[in-house]
């Protein structure tokens, strides 16, 4: 008997700790990417002869049905949550399904209504055309957003299967927020006029699960922010000031140029050395973005970056937040004391 009390008790004490552990368990949180495209012109499949594909400068509707048929949308890139880049969409649907829930003739009959089975690019760059990175998301385009999506989403939600350079594993979820004006063009139509000729505007929304954030060293004494002039911590003895040159130490922001494999350290440092991050560093102390000054692979260190930052003028003394960015993914915020 009193085995068996022990034992109901451990089993008591470990539902328990269970139930603490989900309770109090914070799940990851999911980065939003607002992606605005411009100059969106969707071209279907409607020429029969090969040799006649994109031949035409001018603006060639198509005149046919989608139904069972392919197309393609292609866009320009212009900001995302707001920040000026650049890169290529594209978005590949097809064949048509067209689905509805009533019999109406040339249309698929199917319990819900539907678009086709489809796959969208992004191709990220910074806006003097560095790259960023990529975003590839697949799934079936449904005509309205399932349960999950956006408040947002208008329509749509494919899966995030992946993606390059500070995406590289991402999961997640795509939806579309707003489609304006978006061309429906033959393939007639030569795509080397699509700016000239114009096209529509697309938001599209993407849900990021990343693999890895960019995150501020802390060790026992706390946060490793450095005063620029002499590498000494930032301390409640020896606080940040208004306007003050500080260097981070941060992990988790991505790709740099030149390349460093994964594993091996950055190298030494030699004048024009430095391993640049390539992604879009951002740093806020208590909200206020803060100038950026470096952001790069820690010389003879393994994982490990340097962020030069100035702390803003604006900041109230005392205790202040303090996060990092990188490719708009945040990481988690640490404290630090401001004078």
């Amino acid at each position: 008997m009193p085995n068996r009390l022990v034992e109901v008790t451990m089993k008591k004490i470990t539902l328990l700790a269970l139930f603490a552990a989900a309770a109090f368990a914070e799940p990851a949180p999911v980065t939003i990417l607002e992606i605005d495209i411009e100059n969106v012109v969707n071209y279907v499949d409607d020429v029969a002869d090969p040799a006649k594909v994109g031949t035409a400068p001018a603006i060639s509707p198509s005149g046919i049905s989608r139904i069972l048929k392919w197309a393609v949308a292609v866009g320009d890139i212009v900001a995302i949550n707001g920040r000026p880049v650049r890169g290529l969409y594209t978005y590949r649907f097809g064949p048509g399904i067209m689905a509805t829930t009533t019999l109406t003739p040339g249309r698929n009959i199917a319990d819900m209504p539907s678009g086709c089975p489809s796959e969208a690019q992004f191709a990220i760059l910074h806006p003097d055309g560095t790259p960023i990175g990529s975003i590839t998301a697949s799934g079936f385009n449904s005509g309205t957003p399932p349960p999950g999506a956006p408040a947002t989403a208008t329509s749509m939600t494919l899966a995030v299967v992946g993606g390059t350079g500070p995406f590289m594993g991402v999961r997640g979820k795509l939806s579309r927020a707003s489609d304006v004006g978006t061309r429906t063009a033959s393939m007639l139509e030569d795509p080397a006029y699509r700016r000239v000729n114009k096209g529509g505007t697309r938001r599209e929304i993407v849900q990021l699960m990343p693999m890895a954030r960019p995150e501020v060293l802390v060790t026992s004494a706390g946060p490793t922010v450095l005063h620029a002039d002499d590498f000494s911590p930032v301390t409640a003895a020896e606080p940040a000031q208004r306007g003050e040159l500080l260097v981070l130490s941060v992990t988790g922001l991505g790709p740099t140029k030149p390349v460093v494999e994964s594993g091996k350290p950055f190298s030494a440092f030699k004048e024009g050395s430095l391993h640049m991050v390539t992604s879009p560093v951002e740093v806020t102390v208590n909200g206020q973005s803060a100038e950026v000054v470096n952001s790069v692979g820690w010389p003879e260190m393994t994982g490990i970056y340097r962020v030069d930052f100035r702390i803003p003028q604006g900041i109230a003394p005392g205790q202040a937040s303090l996060q990092v960015t990188a490719a708009w993914i945040p990481g988690s915020a640490v404290k630090i004391s401001v004078r």
